[in-house]
């Protein structure tokens, strides 16, 4: 079954966090993402920029919104996703213990309903 594990945490500003720790959380990233590679479980892995960077979209009655910045103020922002298939939650929830992202923010570990996988959809599990 296809798990999302979706890390959110309040975004430094430049320069808040010294080289040195980010050099650090990268390696640590890097362990991570090797280890869930290698356990067979990793669909994929992206890190997203800032929320500043953020463009949201809408086409509600015909009408194209195009908007700057993220939809939502709130103090944490969706920083990365990890998509693993493992056999159940209890084995999500092992993984994202072991992320990094844990140690700083907030890992929230959701089911996937449906996936499209090899040209069609799939469903995941019974929601």
């Amino acid at each position: 079954m296809r798990y999302l594990l979706l890390m959110s945490y309040a975004e430094p500003a430049q320069g808040d966090i010294p080289e040195e720790t980010i050099q650090e959380t990268q390696e640590a990233f890097g362990a991570y993402g090797r280890a869930l590679e290698g356990a067979g479980v990793l669909v994929a892995a992206e890190v997203l920029t800032s929320a500043a960077s953020t463009t949201t979209l809408t086409l509600r009655g015909g009408s194209l919104d195009v908007q700057d910045g993220p939809f939502a103020e709130t103090k944490e922002a969706l920083a990365g996703v990890f998509v693993v298939d493992v056999p159940d939650l209890d084995a999500a929830l092992g993984w994202a213990e072991k992320c990094p992202g844990a140690q700083f923010g907030v890992m929230e570990v959701r089911a996937a309903n449906t996936s499209f996988v090899n040209g069609g959809w799939t469903a995941s599990c019974d929601l």
